[in-house]
């Protein structure tokens, strides 16, 4: 990685943390993050269950084997951002009730679409990056940066929130999920290295390093073209009960 994609990052990295810190710290916009960490957990479950079942078919039983815990994982840290909702009276909106997503010339509306993949994927069709499908370098490569980037990104999200007592369960939880995700880019190096030697490994790091500065730079210029808006991913949830919710984490803990 060459010194200007290094200041790059730093830049980037910089910029989102701020934008994501200042997000989780505001009340009013705190529910709409949590809900997007939901979202992005939950619904990798899928796509990595998916590949899972294509290790095992490969002979592949020590990749299937992390990356079915990763997709247990994954499905942990939803219900921790559910949690986390519920504690707000927020539930992730139903997008099923929201079908008129507008349509422009048979393709998704570009406002739907997300500035950060449309970068960091860029060059590949949504075909090439179907699990059946997918190069296992560009799903190794690609994910071991988002898993490490992660792992400190939500020490800082978790360090943002406040000192109140249902801040402080959210706060765990988070603290928990990046030490999940320290390991998920732990195995994945790991694959890299065992299929590809060192030095691709490391080529490919740098790629896919590239790669995550032009999705951050897209993704702040998306952020400043919008005015700051996020938009709207919650709804009111159901009234929460909040010695029901200590109990929960107590049994949790």
């Amino acid at each position: 990685m060459n010194f200007l994609t290094q200041l790059l990052h730093i830049a980037g990295s910089g910029a989102i943390a701020y934008i994501t810190a200042s997000s989780v710290r505001d009340p009013k916009t705190r529910p709409d993050v949590l809900a997007g960490f939901q979202m992005a957990e939950s619904g990798s479950v899928p796509f990595l269950e998916a590949l899972r079942d294509r290790a095992n078919a490969e002979g592949d039983e020590w990749l299937a084997v992390r990356l079915d815990k990763h997709a247990s994982d994954e499905k942990r840290h939803g219900q921790i951002f559910a949690h986390g909702l519920k504690q707000l009276n927020k539930k992730v909106i139903d997008f099923a009730k929201m079908q008129e997503k507008k349509l422009v010339d048979g393709r998704p509306d570009e406002e739907k679409r997300s500035p950060f993949f449309a970068a960091y994927f860029n060059g590949f069709s949504q075909n090439d990056l179907k699990p059946q499908n997918i190069d296992w370098t560009v799903f190794l490569a690609s994910t071991y940066i988002l898993e490490l980037d992660a792992s400190k990104d939500f020490v800082r999200i978790a360090n943002a929130l406040p000192n109140d007592p249902v801040s402080l369960s959210l706060k765990k939880g988070i603290l928990s999920i990046a030490d999940d995700e320290t390991g998920h880019a732990s195995y994945l190096q790991e694959t890299m290295q065992q299929r590809l030697g060192t030095a691709k490994t490391q080529q490919l790091i740098d790629e896919w390093r590239t790669r995550k500065v032009n999705a951050l730079m897209a993704t702040v210029e998306n952020f400043v073209r919008k005015g700051g808006n996020m938009g709207q991913m919650v709804e009111e949830g159901s009234p929460v009960d909040m010695a029901e919710i200590q109990a929960a984490d107590q049994r949790a803990a």
